[in-house]
């Protein structure tokens, strides 16, 4: 049995504005395959990886600083933001179309915290990714290999869907076969079960809830700014600032590392700092018990 990344208590749902805001930005999806030929491409056997250092990257949180994640107990815990006052932010990337090998050696020589949500489809550089963002050098370039690396650099790689469709169009089951699926394939890849979800566009209802709660989910992650190319960062609140708890949201895009270098100045720059999500998560479930 596989325990739960927040020993099996509940997260909170944020408040419904936050929860609104975070739908208006959502990923590009790339041509996709359907989730009934979702079997995992051959792959070498899953090997544990040295990991760079015993201890987590980024900033941990204080005994005390953060809040409890407030209950409604109903469905699975949505959650956009991190409830402390301290100048912390956290970084979240999504999909894995390009995989730039200049990204994976700044996150590992910095040892910069970031969350990965990878999508299957991507990855495996199934289909295309959005024009929009440029034209990629390193598609899929290193497929899974590349994500084993990130893991052994202490990323977390976490679920994203195989094919990312809009899961408010389909029924629980389909739903439940795209989660579900894309958790299987990331355990025989990566070695570990994802216990976090980010729905592609942002959009979920109850019975996406309810199917990521039955694949193993414990929480939804959901996002307060999008980071545009050249490092830009697009708020969706209206001062257009930073607030401490933010967690934004990246993409696996062309020019990667160089944005990458520019996102990391601008918020060190106005004094925040770059947190490690997983830990504060587990703080704010032990607050809330």
């Amino acid at each position: 049995m596989v325990r739960g990344r927040f020993g099996g208590t509940r997260l909170a749902r944020v408040s419904a504005g936050m929860m609104a805001a975070t739908l208006v930005a959502g990923c590009a999806a790339g041509q996709a395959r359907p989730p009934s030929s979702a079997a995992p491409s051959s792959a070498p056997p899953v090997t544990a990886g040295p990991r760079q250092r015993a201890d987590p990257p980024g900033v941990l949180p204080r005994p005390g600083e953060v809040r409890p994640i407030p209950s409604d107990g109903s469905g699975l815990p949505v959650i956009s933001s991190i409830p402390t006052r301290r100048k912390v932010v956290f970084l979240t990337i999504d999909d894995g179309w390009e995989q730039d090998p200049g990204f994976l050696r700044q996150v590992r020589e910095q040892r910069i915290p970031i969350t990965a949500f990878v999508m299957r489809d991507a990855v495996e550089a199934l289909g295309a990714p959005d024009p929009a963002g440029g034209v990629g050098k390193y598609v899929g370039r290193g497929k899974w290999g590349y994500f084993r690396q990130l893991r052994d650099a202490g990323v977390p790689i976490e679920n994203h869907t195989l094919t990312h469709p809009n899961l408010r169009t389909l029924g629980y089951e389909a739903q439940k076969a795209e989660i579900c699926g894309s958790s299987k394939l990331i355990r025989k890849q990566i070695g570990t079960r994802p216990t976090l979800f980010r729905p592609p566009f942002g959009n979920y209802g109850a019975d996406t809830q309810r199917a990521a709660k039955a694949c193993g989910i414990e929480a939804l992650l959901l996002w307060t700014a999008t980071v545009q190319p050249g490092g830009k960062i697009a708020y969706q609140v209206p001062d257009k600032r930073l607030r401490p708890g933010d967690i934004l949201l990246l993409h696996f895009r062309p020019d990667l590392a160089r944005d990458f270098t520019i996102l990391v100045d601008k918020i060190r720059r106005r004094g925040y700092e770059l947190g490690n999500l997983d830990a504060y998560l587990k703080a704010a479930v032990r607050r809330a018990k």
